[in-house]
């Protein structure tokens, strides 16, 4: 009975190492998912940023529109 015991017990030890394993890569893909995203957020915060300046270099914001 007690070898019994034993041998479940490993059998539960390797199905949560295996289990581990698992969730650790997925935790690893979504961190390089995050990365990625990450780094396009910052790509498009800075393209907007420059296009703002580009356009308002030259523009008044408070000025009534043509058809008033």
């Amino acid at each position: 009975m007690n070898d019994d015991r034993i041998i479940e017990l490993e059998i539960k030890v390797a199905y949560q190492e295996d289990l581990l394993q698992l969730l650790n890569n997925i935790v690893s893909q979504q961190q390089q998912q995050i990365d990625r995203i990450t780094a396009t957020c910052s790509l498009l915060n800075d393209r907007i940023k420059s296009l703002s300046t580009e356009g308002s270099a030259g523009e008044n914001v408070d000025e009534t529109p043509p058809h008033y």
